[in-house]
This record gives C-alpha cells, structure tokens and sequence, in this order.
C-alpha cells in the first residue's frame, strides 16, 4: 500500500511540475510584455522602451505591459562625470 501510494505521489508530482526557462527577461530593454498563450503558458516579449509602446503591441491580445526586473540601464559614458563643489571661504 505504502510503495502505491508513493508510486502515485512520485507521478503527481512529474506532471504538475512546470518547465522553466533558463533567462525569461531580456536586460536591454525596460519594459516587457507578457504574452498569455494558455492558462499556465506565456512568454515575454523585452523589446520596448516604454509602456506606451508596449501597450500598442498588447492592444486586442492576452497580454500585460510590466517593468523588466532585470533591465541594466543606459549604459553611462566613460567620460567626465559632472560633480559639484562648495567653495569652503
């Protein structure tokens, strides 16, 4: 009885179990859309830089606009960086 019901736990567990995906979100970009293609699947889209565009794109599909977690930012230039000083008198 012990090895069935094990059997059936081990067997649960396989199919509910979801597949991921190694990198989901693109860090180029700052906003991602969500693309909903079944109850339990969807794919994102990282190619917008900003929600305005992203909305366009989701207008009339499943999909949802959202900030990209794992966006680098703009790249800053090697160049002089602008600091300010007090003139101490």
């Amino acid at each position: 009885m012990r090895i069935l019901a094990l059997a059936i736990l081990t067997i649960a567990t396989f199919l509910t179990a979801t597949p991921t995906l190694a990198q989901t979100y693109s860090p180029d970009y700052p906003v991602c859309l969500q693309v909903y293609q079944g109850w339990r699947d969807y794919y994102f889209e990282c190619a917008y830089t900003s929600l305005a565009q992203c909305n366009m794109s989701a207008s009339g599909r499943a999909a949802q606009c959202i900030i990209n977690p794992y966006y680098a930012g703009a790249k800053a230039s090697p160049g002089r960086r602008d600091r300010r000083h007090r003139r101490v008198d």
